[in-house]
């Protein structure tokens, strides 16, 4: 079965608002589906995919250790970023202008898998095959999540860090998959809670600037094939 799931891009958007409307999908769904088990309805669950950017903003998740943010109050402030403490998995990262951030609102019960696991694989998966578009071998490494390049190796770097929050096999949060990212934001944190491991970006990794829309649209379609999904506008 192909699954319908609603495209939005939310272009540069404040992460409080971004997070609020990823909320508001998410809760609608689940009792949406709590609904649906009590035969109180016959509507169905929407899956929606979400493309944006954030202004500089600094995330905690709900296991992360704030240590791991190397800033005070005053020095973010100096810095123009934001702190959030939020209910995804993970440690701390950073989103920022440049980086992709791609916010998948699926209930995977009813369209895809019950597998969480699998869920995560496949969305690093999508990252990979938009990497070797680009001539770059990306890769996972074991105990961690998100795609690496150079795993194993002493060179080993992150490009793209994951986390999310499921309920009812409804998820929400995902990805911010470095493009063109200011890295100097990651001096600020131990990203991810990895104390021994560099971050790196897409420009970083061509030398050369990457247009936003051109990756957004390679990735769309990798997720679309891996999930077997047709993107609609509602």
């Amino acid at each position: 079965m192909t699954a319908k799931v609603v495209l939005e891009d939310l272009g540069l958007i404040d992460y409080k608002e971004a997070w609020d409307y990823q909320e508001k999908l998410f809760k609608a769904n689940v009792d949406l589906k709590i609904a649906i088990r009590k035969n109180e309805t016959k509507e169905l669950t929407k899956n929606y995919l979400l493309f944006c950017e954030h202004p500089h903003v600094y995330t905690l998740g709900k296991s992360g250790d704030k240590s791991h943010l190397l800033l005070t109050e005053e020095r973010l402030e100096e810095i123009n970023a934001t702190y959030y403490k939020i209910n995804r998995g993970g440690d701390i990262t950073y989103h920022g202008p440049g980086q992709l951030v791609m916010y998948p609102i699926f209930d995977l019960e009813s369209y895809f898998f019950t597998d969480i696991h699998k869920y995560m694989r496949s969305l690093e998966e999508a990252v990979i095959l938009t990497l070797e578009e680009y001539g770059i071998t990306g890769g996972r490494v074991e105990g961690f999540t998100g795609v690496w390049l150079d795993g194993g190796k002493s060179t080993e770097r992150k490009i793209c860090a994951m986390g999310v929050k499921s309920s009812r096999w409804v998820t929400m949060h995902g990805i911010g998959f470095n493009i063109n990212t200011d890295m100097n934001y990651f001096n600020y944190i131990v990203p991810c809670g990895i104390e021994d491991k560099s971050v790196t970006s897409l420009e970083k990794e061509l030398g050369r600037p990457v247009e936003m829309e051109e990756v957004k649209k390679k990735l769309q379609k990798h997720i679309a094939a891996i999930f077997n999904a047709k993107y609609t506008k509602e």
